[in-house]
């Protein structure tokens, strides 16, 4: 495309944020009653400028489908570890995980530990071999040595499920957040995130992508510890300080400093646990990032700088959360109609952004509403390359047009699918307006633990694995995983309205993901075929290339 072409239409898109930025707040000042925040307003301005000059740059930088896909492998360690944080640090992370500290404390830091554990597997077990064995996506290691049709077909379809349904997670997020911090109409923002999304996507590939990510994770880690520094001053910097206080203050008093009843089932609390480790792993926006780095060490070191940073993020959760139980939950200013201990404005995921308020003012208040708008972008387009590139590389590439298509071709089909995920993202978000999408969260780590997982570690892993195995186990990850999802309270009772449910068990992971490896197993031993005796033989090849890498600088995907 033209670069007078792309300047006109990120001129356009600009335009259109800077409109609605502005002429929306009035329509929404009955719904938050909230004011509109001009500090955040010309931050968020600031940020959309820039990233915006950021894709621009990067448009002129991709002439290949390495480029796009990846950044032509260009990506340093520290680089690539930065951009997994900020693909990884979500709003939840920023918000609700916050938010959950102040209202059950301990187990709110459980809860917050499990969704930082599954760093060290993807560390120790698949990070080298994802880089060595892969291309572009993690459909090209399901598919090394097992039949290409089937599995990269199976594979892009899992990996297009736990996208839509994480897009619609933060799409809705974003646009009850936005519409709260910087007095957005919730249709004008869930439209102003799905463009903005395109355009980086579109134009600027991988390269911008990574740079927005990269540029979100140094805000959020900056303004996170500024934030927490403000706010342990005024606890003198002592722990007992801020703990005892915290304990005098919360309603349920010594009882946040134990675990209570937000995980008292011990198999909802095993079936997260599984799911937020081992769906990790399974993230094809984070699988797809090790391999824009140029060689396995690099990989190694991405997870291990984003395992560091997003630790240390977590840690600034957790001082965050409690010390907004003082500071926010002593202070009428926070709650409705000026009653401590009644419903806080704006809901229960704003602690953070009242805390903001407290310890800065509303300057701060403004940079980490902006900050917020930055995590919902940063996530989104990692969510919308990954979604595109399983549609025109594992779909159009490799399975319709069997590796004859040409860069051009699949760059083409790329963008044609990044528009048509943004638009599906924008009309899913506005459809799932007032719905408590709260239960897709734990689908998507769910479908991510047993399709996505299994499939990779074992492929990875077992010589055994064979097409119909692999196939089978998927399958049966998929089919339960969703459809005992669909049978849980979250969903059967939350959102259907029955009386009981079906599933007694929000979380599935324990039945779902045991289901992908025991069927995954069954599939391959039974397998007496002769495809199956040939990608058994394969296996020998592999591991030498996942061991050493010997060809996979140069090598297509197989």
């Amino acid at each position: 495309m033209k670069r007078s072409s792309l300047t006109a239409i990120l001129a356009c898109c600009l335009m259109g944020a800077a409109v609605a930025a502005y002429a929306a707040p009035g329509a929404l000042d009955a719904v938050t009653k909230q004011p509109v925040n001009l500090s955040a307003i010309a931050m968020f301005m600031v940020f959309v400028l820039s990233t915006l000059g950021i894709t621009y740059w990067a448009s002129t930088r991709t002439k290949s489908t390495a480029d796009f896909y990846t950044a032509g492998g260009g990506i340093t360690g520290f680089q690539n570890g930065m951009a997994i944080a900020g693909d990884y640090m979500s709003a939840a992370t920023l918000l609700g995980l916050s938010s959950l500290v102040f209202a059950k404390g301990f187990d709110g830091f459980i809860y917050t530990i499990c969704f930082f554990v599954g760093w060290p597997v993807i560390l120790f077990l698949i990070a080298e071999r994802l880089r060595n064995l892969g291309k572009f996506t993690f459909a090209d290691i399901a598919s090394y040595r097992l039949d290409q049709n089937r599995i990269r077909t199976f594979a892009a379809f899992g990996s297009l499920t736990v996208v839509c349904f994480y897009l619609i997670v933060q799409m809705v997020g974003a646009g009850q957040l936005i519409q709260l911090l910087f007095g957005l109409d919730y249709n004008y923002a869930v439209v102003c995130v799905g463009i903005l999304m395109i355009v980086y996507v579109t134009f600027g590939g991988m390269v911008a992508t990574t740079w927005v990510q990269i540029i979100k994770a140094g805000l959020l880690l900056g303004g996170g510890t500024v934030m927490m520094l403000l706010a342990f001053s005024k606890f003198d910097f002592s722990f007992e300080t801020m703990f005892t206080q915290a304990v005098a203050v919360h309603k349920s008093g010594l009882k946040i400093m134990g675990p209570g009843s937000l995980m008292a089932d011990p198999v909802s609390a095993v079936s997260l646990s599984l799911a937020l480790l081992f769906g990790t792993a399974g993230l094809p926006h984070i699988m797809m990032r090790f391999f824009t780095v140029p060689n396995a060490k690099e990989a190694r070191k991405s997870v291990f700088y984003a395992t560091g940073f997003i630790g240390f993020f977590f840690l600034i959760v957790i001082v965050l959360g409690v010390s907004a139980i003082v500071i926010v939950g002593n202070d009428p200013q926070f709650f409705e109609n000026g009653v401590i201990g009644g419903k806080l404005i704006g809901g229960g995921n704003m602690p953070v952004m009242h805390l903001a308020k407290a310890v800065g003012g509303d300057v701060f208040l403004g940079f980490m509403s902006a900050v917020a708008f930055a995590t919902i972008l940063a996530v989104v387009s990692g969510l919308a390359l990954a979604g595109a590139s399983a549609i025109s590389h594992d779909l159009y590439a490799r399975v319709i047009k069997k590796g004859t298509a040409t860069g051009e071709q699949e760059m083409r089909v790329t963008k044609y699918a990044t528009v048509a995920i943004g638009l599906v993202a924008i009309v899913l978000g506005i459809l799932f307006k007032d719905q408590n999408v709260a239960f897709l969260v734990a689908l998507t780590f769910g479908v991510a633990a047993s399709v996505n997982f299994p499939i990779l570690i074992l492929s990875m892993y077992w010589k055994g694995l064979t097409t119909r195995g692999a196939l089978w186990g998927g399958i049966a990850g998929l089919v339960s995983s969703v459809g005992l999802v669909i049978l849980s309270p979250a969903v059967w009772v939350k959102v259907m309205g029955h009386a009981s449910a079906i599933f007694p068990y929000d979380h599935p992971a324990i039945i779902s993901m045991t289901a992908a490896f025991v069927v995954t197993w069954l599939g391959s031993v039974t397998d007496k075929s002769a495809r199956a005796a040939s990608e058994i033989a394969a296996y020998e090849n592999q591991y030498i290339r996942a061991q050493t890498g010997l060809g996979a600088a140069t090598a297509s995907a197989h």
